[in-house]
């Protein structure tokens, strides 16, 4: 398996920390980066062309939105997997975040597993932009 180079977009320390722990222990992955608000994602993923093939993203930020997020990871050059990660994950919400562009939306409150076997399909090398679960 190839590892991941994940970049992680969410605002709180703590749901990040534990975020990469689990990642970290059951997928082959390394997080280059992390950004709590909405303008910091964008300029390290503008910056970092090619420096992460994996973008989760929180829909509520510090500042912004992980929907702005979505908006401009569609537009830029370089393909990665891009999957929201949140607790709102509502028929709308996710609807609205596949508009924009997200792979797959899951739920922070009961959908990590599916997350994990996710990024373990993409580190296995599937492209993650069909459909998967």
């Amino acid at each position: 398996m190839q590892p991941l180079r994940a970049y992680i977009v969410e605002d709180s320390q703590v749901i990040r920390d534990n975020l990469i722990a689990t990642l970290e222990e059951l997928v082959p992955v390394e997080v280059v980066g992390h950004a709590e608000d909405e303008a910091t994602a964008i300029k390290w993923l503008q910056e970092h062309d090619n420096d992460a093939n994996l973008v989760i993203v929180d829909i509520f930020l510090k500042s912004g939105s992980g929907l702005g997020v979505l908006k401009v990871t569609h537009d830029l050059p370089a393909r990665r997997n891009v999957v929201v990660l949140s607790n709102f994950a509502t028929q709308d919400i996710r609807r609205k975040c596949l508009e924009l562009g997200a792979d797959k939306v899951f739920d922070k409150s009961n959908e990590i597993d599916a997350l994990i076997q996710y990024c373990t399909r993409l580190a296995g090398g599937e492209t993650g932009h069909g459909p998967l679960m």
